[in-house]
């Protein structure tokens, strides 16, 4: 096993990762879908959330806990709200068809809102709520998981990290994304933590009886932590209701991890919310005044000189710039790993390597 760091070409890992799916059952437009949401997320510096999770995502297809060829449907509809069934596909595939469908229903109305149920794991909010800068439009998405957090103090989880992800266009260099899961940390980054053999920090999870620990092994076996202590704990509530409870769709403990029951369906559910602010004001308008938002930030002081404000999706920004130059840094492990899959598949495509 290599354990160096390995660049490869984002264009090489969305072919291969987009191969792997079609090989496991995935119909073309799906494994496109996935591959490219996957790799987008890795450009954005968000490896937690990226490739990492191919392996995991190519078992439920196999195992039939997802399915790779679903039928998208809408279940019910009145004027700008809509709520479509997901038909346990991908969430990758379901979160960028319900957001269409709300920037499809906003450019009518100017506003809109679409959820989606019987869905799986979506990845980084932010891919669905970016989609509506597109049309200049503002993005919002949500989903809600599996329970895997617990209040503080608590011994089993109640609610789930539920993120929300909010997409406002700057007509600047780059756009404000915020892009949160409302647990301490997202649960990607203890996997990150534990494939690099490294502790977490207190405060980040508990072990399966609602105690701290700093080993991200017992952490993922056990439970996160909400950000904000009650204030993360209840926006995470809210969003689960949001969701699923007043769309018809599955909530609480109604919901699957896809880690602890590979094999059966997430019942995930996502709401997507665009709204249109050039029905406030005029495109011209709007970029003067973000434009006068994003300079008075930047010109914030820092008590460090060395320091600079950095926006939300700034740091994104910079990332994909970088990465799209220098390639996607994987570790050995995960390279490895991905080779394998490459070669139990007999996938044509190869990972390019770039010289870092």
């Amino acid at each position: 096993m290599s354990d160096n760091t390995i660049n490869v070409s984002a264009e090489s890992l969305e072919r291969f990762v987009a191969q792997a799916f079609a090989a496991a059952g995935c119909n073309d437009s799906g494994a496109r879908d996935m591959a490219q949401c996957l790799v987008h997320t890795n450009l954005w510096g968000i490896d937690s959330h990226g490739v990492l999770r191919v392996g995991k995502y190519l078992e439920r297809l196999r195992s039939g806990g997802m399915n790779g060829n679903p039928q998208i449907r809408t279940v019910r509809a009145d004027r700008a709200l809509e709520v479509l069934d997901a038909d346990n596909g991908s969430g990758y595939v379901a979160g960028k068809a319900a957001m269409a469908r709300a920037v499809e229903l906003a450019g009518q109305q100017n506003i809109a809102a679409v959820a989606i149920i019987n869905s799986n794991h979506c990845g980084a909010t932010s891919l669905y709520a970016r989609m509506a800068l597109e049309h200049d439009m503002i993005g919002i998405a949500m989903t809600n998981v599996a329970p895997n957090m617990v209040m503080t103090g608590g011994s089993r989880p109640v609610t789930g990290n539920n993120p929300i992800a909010v997409a406002v266009p700057t007509f600047g260099d780059f756009p404000f994304v915020l892009d949160i899961s409302l647990s301490a940390v997202a649960g990607g980054k203890l996997l990150v933590a534990a494939k690099n053999g490294e502790p977490i920090p207190t405060g980040w999870a508990t072990d399966r009886d609602g105690r701290p620990t700093t080993d991200p092994k017992v952490g993922f076996d056990g439970f996160l932590l909400p950000m904000g202590g009650h204030k993360g704990f209840g926006l995470s509530l809210l969003i689960d209701i949001l969701c699923g409870v007043i769309t018809g769709g599955s909530f609480q403990h109604e919901l699957k991890s896809m880690y602890r029951y590979p094999n059966d369906p997430s019942n995930t559910a996502h709401l997507m919310i665009v709204m249109n602010p050039l029905a406030f004001i005029g495109k011209q308008q709007m970029q003067e005044r973000m434009s006068e938002f994003v300079e008075t930030l930047k010109e914030s002081p820092m008590w460090d000189p060395q320091a600079e404000m950095l926006l939300p999706g700034e740091l994104e920004y910079r990332s994909e710039k970088e990465r799209r130059r220098n390639g996607i840094p994987l570790t050995g492990a995960l390279y490895d790993e991905l080779a394998a899959i490459g070669n139990e598949l007999n996938l044509d495509a190869a990972l390019d390597r770039i010289a870092a």
